[in-house]
C-alpha cells in the first residue's frame, strides 16, 4: 500500500491548504510519508512526527532529516495544550483502540484557530483493490469475512469521522473524498502483494490450501476490470476530515 499512501499524502496536504510557516505535528507518522509531503508542499516552520513504533521512528529519521521524530502514544501526546498550528494523522485512526481519545488529543495540542485533520482509507467500497479481493475471498471461503476491513473499521466513513471531530470540540468540520488512481500493470502485479503474509488480506491467503488459493486467484482474475493490454485500472478512495480548533480540549483522562 506504500506507493498509494505516499500519493494520497500529497493530495491531502494540498487539500488542507494550511498557511505557510506553521508548526505541524504528524501523529502516527510511520516511516514519514505524510511528514515528507508536508515538508515538500506546505512550507512549514517545523514538522514533528510521533509514532508508537521505535522501528518506524528510526526509519523516518533516516529517511527525512528535515523533521524531528519521537516515539510516543497517540492517546497521550507529550506536548502542552495549543502547541501546534496543524495536527494531522494519516491512515492511523482505524488502528487505534480508542479513536475518540486520540482525536481529543489531536484537538488538545492544536493552537486556537489551528487545523486538526485525519484521513483513512474507505474500506467499505472505495478501496477497490481490497473490495474486489474480499468479495472474491468470501465466495471461496466465508470465514474470510471476519478479516474484511470493511467490517472491522466502521470508523472509516464520513459520518463516524465527522462525529469524532465534533465530539472533540472542533468547528467547521468538513469531510472530503480523495480518489487516487491505483493502476496495476497486469494481474501478477495485483496478485503478488497478497502472497507476502503481512496484513489481513495476505494473512488470509496464507491460511488457504493450494486448491482454495488457486480458486481465489482465478476468481479475482475473472472479476477484475482488465484492459486489452492486460493492465488493471483501479482507484482507491480515502476519507479526509478537518476541523478548526477553538480552545484546547482537556487532556484525555488516563
Amino acid at each position: 500500500m506504500g506507493r498509494w499512501s505516499r500519493r494520497l499524502a500529497r493530495v491531502f496536504v494540498r487539500w488542507l491548504a494550511a498557511p505557510p510557516g506553521g508548526r505541524w505535528l504528524d501523529v502516527g507518522c510511520g516511516t514519514g510519508a505524510l511528514t515528507a509531503a508536508v515538508l515538500d508542499a506546505a512550507t512549514p516552520a517545523e514538522v514533528t512526527g510521533l509514532d508508537g513504533s521505535t522501528a518506524f521512528v528510526e526509519a523516518a529519521r533516516a529517511r527525512e532529516p528535515r523533521a524531528r521524530f519521537q516515539v510516543g502514544d497517540a492517546a497521550a501526546l507529550p506536548w502542552p495544550d495549543g502547541r501546534f498550528d496543524v495536527v494531522a494523522s494519516g491512515l492511523v485512526l482505524n488502528f487505534v483502540p480508542e479513536p475518540a481519545r486520540v482525536v481529543a488529543e489531536l484537538a488538545r495540542v492544536a493552537a486556537p484557530g489551528g487545523l486538526v485533520a485525519v484521513y483513512v482509507w474507505d474500506y467499505a467500497g472505495g478501496m477497490e483493490m481490497l473490495r474486489h479481493f474480499w468479495d472474491a475471498a468470501v465466495a471461496v471461503d466465508p470465514s474470510g469475512g471476519a478479516r474484511d476491513e470493511a467490517r472491522r473499521f466502521a470508523v472509516c466513513a464520513p459520518e463516524p469521522l465527522r462525529a469524532l471531530m465534533v465530539a472533540a470540540g472542533l468547528r467547521d468540520v468538513a469531510v472530503e473524498a480523495i480518489d487516487t488512481p491505483t493502476p496495476f500493470t497486469d494481474f501478477d502485479d495485483y496478485w503478488t502483494p497478497f502472497l507476502g503474509g503481512q496484513g489481513p488480506a495476505p494473512g488470509f491467503v496464507a491460511t488457504l490450501d493450494d486448491d482454495r488459493r488457486a480458486a481465489l486467484r482465478e476468481r479475482l482474475r475473472a472479476r477484475l476490470p482488465t484492459r486489452p493490454d492486460g493492465s488493471i485500472p483501479l482507484t482507491a478512495r480515502a476519507w479526509a476530515v478537518r476541523g478548526s480548533a477553538g480552545r484546547p480540549a482537556p487532556r484525555a483522562a488516563a
